[in-house]
């Protein structure tokens, strides 16, 4: 067993996120054959990601505030602390903070063969289809 050094926390890019969102990686494949991926995400009010995928799923649980959540062509959802979601493989999606809460969650997916191919970033969410 081994004591991780905690790696810094770190401000998303607005070519994937918009307004202010911040990561703290908790866990990361580190042997041969582990494809676990594991963050802590934290989102100010209004902030978002872009429309994106992942090749192998992506589970949400929502620790603190308001998530809303949305897979493309369906009605947005709405999630609190405690709750947990799951975007299957290859499924469109974008999690964000409410309006006017912050709102953290766990990001958990387990990395592609390639793992450049992840994740799938798209485009930006629209101000309009955030608040529809």
């Amino acid at each position: 067993m081994e004591i991780i050094e905690t790696p810094p926390t770190t401000k998303n890019p607005p070519e994937q996120f918009t307004g202010d969102v911040w990561l703290d990686p908790i866990a990361s494949p580190r042997e041969e054959g582990q494809r676990m991926v594991v963050a802590k995400v934290r989102f100010a009010p209004g902030a978002r990601t872009a429309w994106h995928s992942h090749a192998r799923g992506q589970t949400l649980h929502v620790t603190q505030g308001v998530a809303w959540v949305q897979s493309r062509g369906q009605e947005k959802v709405e999630a609190r602390a405690g709750q947990t979601l799951y975007c299957p493989p290859d499924e469109e999606h974008w999690h964000g903070a409410s309006p006017d809460s912050f709102m953290e969650h766990l990001a958990m997916l387990d990395m592609a063969d390639d793992p450049a191919a992840s994740t799938t970033w798209l485009e930006h969410v629209t101000d309009e289809e955030y608040l529809a």
